[in-house]
């Protein structure tokens, strides 16, 4: 089995330079490089009216990142839709809701935060509310369980598309030579083989986040080396952490 040398993360550089994979750089000596395969592109008001819905409809927003509320707010201040102060948001979690205070005034009697990043623990809040009209953000590439969740208990919740995951191109400068590559998203995978449509694996290691990711990988006809979360990995950086320990010391 090869050394790795050179590792590509699919996600945007930590902020901090104390993280995980600055401390697998120093203690294993790899070079990560930080290059995402993916970008995000918000929906047109014409893409989003194609859609029928209309934002003064609604009372109340459900929230699951921060990209859904920019995305919100930037679509309201183009069709100039002043959002009213009265306006309920349920987020998926204490920092998403944070987020909303680049937006608006935050209060907590029109903010909701999920527990544990499970919107059923919202339920409780939302049927206190029976009249409530629900708009939820969402990217084009989603999972419809917590729709189905809100539907099983009788909450009705409108979807809408603000934002659409898109591949990026790779820069024609530079060379696609990992021995490692980590990926997180189905969208990544299909970003990976748009890009480099020969590629072969051979014995490049693939790392992956989420059982959709490794579903993706193998149905494109990769091998999946590295997997988390699982029983014994809740992160990735731990699962590779440990593979370079076992492989290269």
């Amino acid at each position: 089995m090869k050394k790795i040398n050179k590792i590509l993360v699919s996600q945007p550089r930590p902020l901090s330079s104390r993280n995980p994979y600055a401390d697998m750089e120093t203690e294993h000596g790899v070079q990560c490089d930080f290059l995402q395969l993916i970008k995000i592109e918000g929906l047109g008001v014409r893409e989003f009216r194609d859609q029928h819905i209309y934002l003064e409809d609604y009372t109340a927003v459900i929230v699951n990142s921060r990209l859904g509320i920019d995305h919100y707010f930037r679509l309201a201040e183009e069709m100039r839709f002043s959002v009213p102060d009265t306006m309920h948001y349920y987020c998926i979690s204490e920092a998403v809701g944070n987020y909303l205070q680049k937006y608006i005034q935050y209060r907590k009697r029109k903010v909701f935060v999920a527990e544990n990043n499970r919107f059923d623990t919202l339920l409780p809040a939302m049927h206190r509310r029976p009249q409530e009209k629900y708009l939820m953000v969402l990217s084009d590439v989603h999972n419809d369980d917590d729709l189905n969740m809100f539907a099983e208990n009788n909450v009705v919740v409108k979807p809408a598309i603000m934002y659409r995951t898109v591949s990026a191109q790779w820069p024609e400068s530079k060379p696609f030579d990992y021995d490692m590559i980590v990926l997180f998203t189905p969208s990544g995978v299909a970003a990976l083989r748009k890009n480099f449509p020969d590629w072969e694996q051979g014995d490049t290691v693939i790392a992956c986040f989420g059982a959709n990711t490794a579903l993706a990988l193998e149905e494109a006809g990769f091998r999946v080396d590295i997997k988390a979360p699982s029983a014994k990995y809740q992160s990735i950086t731990t699962a590779i952490k440990d593979y370079l320990e076992e492989h290269q010391g």
